[in-house]
This record gives structure tokens, C-alpha cells and sequence, in this order.
């Protein structure tokens, strides 16, 4: 099984870029919000963390992302896809004020 991780070195987050995935292939996009996916040509299962949801895009479709959440692009088949919004994938998340004991991005506490 193919793992892809997306970056975009350093193309503006607005533009969309393609990513080919061979049947099995994982396209890993660390933050989902504001994320575009459409699926131009296969099928692809788009998974995002703590979301109990299964989103199949078929040619022709595609999904929004809403939250800031990992999502993970499986590859049901040989397949292409766009995606536009994603930032690259060493940038951190915009932090909130919180507890200094709280991980802003999955609010979880250590144990």
C-alpha cells in the first residue's frame, strides 16, 4: 500500500493540484477545513478522524471539508483527484487560547 502525505512546496493553497493514486494508495491531508476534493476519474473513500461518516466520491464529485480534522484519501481504484485549499503539510494549525495543559488541535488533556 501506497502513503502519500500532501505538500504543496509552494503553490498558493487556492490553486488546485492533481495527485494520481494507484488502487490502495492513502493521500494523507494533515488539517481537512476548508479542503476541496474531487475525484476526476476511479473512486476514492475520504475518512476523517472521530467522524463516523463514509464518503465514496465517484467521477464528477466531491466533498468539503468543514473541520479541522485529519482526513485520509483511500483509493477504492485507480484513481485522480484535485484537491485545492490544503495547506502544506509541516505548517501548524492556528492555535486558540486554551489551558496550557490542553492540545488545542484535538482538544485532548494529557493523561
Amino acid at each position: 500500500m501506497n502513503t502519500f502525505t500532501a505538500f504543496q512546496g509552494d503553490r498558493p493553497a487556492d490553486q488546485p493540484f492533481h495527485v494520481d493514486l494507484p488502487a490502495q494508495a492513502i493521500l494523507t491531508l494533515p488539517d481537512a477545513a476548508g479542503v476541496v476534493i474531487e475525484c476526476r476519474r476511479g473512486a476514492v473513500w475520504i475518512t476523517l478522524d472521530h467522524d463516523l461518516r463514509d464518503i465514496v466520491l465517484a467521477p464528477g464529485q466531491r466533498f468539503e471539508g468543514m473541520v479541522h480534522r485529519r482526513a485520509m484519501v483511500s483509493a477504492l481504484a485507480p484513481s485522480c483527484i484535485a484537491v485545492s485549499g490544503a495547506e502544506p503539510a509541516g505548517l501548524p494549525m492556528a492555535r486558540r487560547h486554551t489551558s496550557p495543559r490542553r492540545r488545542a488541535a484535538l482538544g485532548l488533556s494529557p493523561a
